[in-house]
């Protein structure tokens, strides 16, 4: 599914996001900035969970190599530097091919990507009144053309595709995680919980994460100190693996692609697995939740939960952390 097919038709999307636009500037203080990385020894993870949402089972053992992950999602100032770097232009900030859209007017195919917009109350289920494909949304301008990341430095990046998202790893000679990789980093050295913490669900005045509280997607109380909006990376107390926001805040691209059938794991290069029978393309699998997931609504924002992402389609709540593999510890992110 591509940009332009996504302003009508935004089911993958709908359960991955959930909320309204931020109406103020973040109340929660933030300890300072983690850095670098994680060396994890790898070993064994039971990948998916049972009984919450059918994709994401049945639970299977799956063994991990050692490898090293960011302790954080990565941020506006670090994909800067690789921009600057390089001179690296994101899909969002292209115009669309036209040998892959015959017969769509030029005019139509602007560089563009998705915003949510929000909704006015609960029963509104049309996913076309809570998202919007937006002229000049990209990761310099998370809302449009009239936005920009200034003050943004340490949030995460959003606004990528999944080929934006290798291009910066490749650059800091890293990889994207796999699936398993990031689900064992995810729980955090707990093995069969709910939530990367253990059993208990958070509550209002102690928050675990940057997700949606109150009544989706019509009301955020903003108990976490963010108004459906991004957090500067790392404000929430590390998961027990020392990984920050592993929970919430945005979605983060895996290398693996989305397979039907509830089946997991890292299928390589080969896409015609991972064909969506719904819109006859492949998608890759995002982890994680994001500031739009709500526990009335979707709760996706447990280490088991997993989405369908187009790999072609930024939007303004999935971002990226990499890995590198092996017992060595690659190079940390600056900033």
């Amino acid at each position: 599914m591509t940009r332009l097919a996504l302003a009508t038709a935004l089911s993958a999307l709908v359960v991955a996001g959930c909320g309204a636009k931020a109406t103020g500037p973040a109340a929660r203080a933030c300890p300072a900035q983690p850095g670098g990385e994680v060396q994890l020894a790898g070993g064994e993870v039971i990948l998916g969970a049972a009984g919450l949402h059918p994709e994401e089972g049945p639970p299977r053992a799956v063994a991990v190599g050692p490898f090293s992950i960011d302790r954080t999602e990565v941020t506006n100032d670090q994909f800067a530097e690789f921009v600057a770097a390089t001179g690296y232009v994101t899909m969002a900030e292209r115009a669309p091919d036209p040998d892959l859209y015959p017969g769509v007017p030029p005019e139509a195919l602007k560089p563009s990507s998705l915003v949510f917009v929000g909704a006015d109350a609960k029963a509104d289920g049309d996913p076309a009144h809570w998202w919007r494909v937006v002229d000049g949304a990209n990761w310099r301008h998370p809302e449009g053309p009239d936005s920009s990341i200034r003050g943004l430095g340490r949030h995460p990046v959003v606004h990528i595709g999944y080929e934006d998202a290798l291009a910066y790893a490749r650059w800091r000679g890293r990889d994207l995680p796999t699936e398993a990789e990031w689900e064992l980093a995810a729980r955090g050295g707990l093995q069969g919980k709910t939530y990367e913490w253990g059993d208990t669900p958070p509550v209002p005045d102690a928050p675990r994460a940057n997700t949606w509280q109150g009544v989706f997607p019509a009301v955020d109380t903003a108990d976490d100190g963010y108004r459906a909006q991004t957090a500067p990376v790392g404000c929430f107390a590390p998961n027990g693996l020392g990984l920050s926001d592993m929970s919430g805040n945005v979605w983060e691209w895996t290398r693996d692609w989305y397979l039907p059938g509830h089946e997991h794991g890292d299928t390589g290069p080969d896409a015609d697995l991972a064909i969506d029978p719904a819109d006859g393309t492949p998608k890759h699998v995002i982890k994680g939740g994001s500031f739009l997931c709500s526990d009335d609504f979707c709760l996706r924002y447990r280490p088991a939960a997993r989405q369908a992402g187009p790999p072609d389609t930024g939007s303004s709540h999935i971002g990226v952390r990499t890995v590198r593999r092996g017992q060595e510890a690659g190079s940390p992110p600056s900033g």
